[in-house]
């Protein structure tokens, strides 16, 4: 069993502690609103028909997308 680490995943993605728990309520406030807007969805298809699946392509960019760049440029 490995020992648990409340600093090397956030030192793995270039963040502190306190830096990365802000990030990722950021992300869990992000998820918690795309989920409502899904289940709204659901029950009423003609509201938030766009809402989700842009909350997603965001996050993405954020988590993916600017990582990938982030890391590009410390290597150069």
């Amino acid at each position: 069993m490995s020992k648990l680490s409340f600093t090397e995943h956030p030192r793995n993605v270039g963040e502190t502690y306190v830096e990365h728990l802000g990030v990722s309520w950021s992300f869990a406030r992000s998820m918690f609103r795309a989920g409502f807007a899904a289940l709204i969805h659901g029950l009423f298809p003609f509201l938030f028909v766009t809402t989700g699946s842009s909350i997603v392509k965001r996050l993405n960019d954020r988590m993916v997308v600017n990582r990938i760049r982030q890391q590009s440029k410390t290597t150069t």
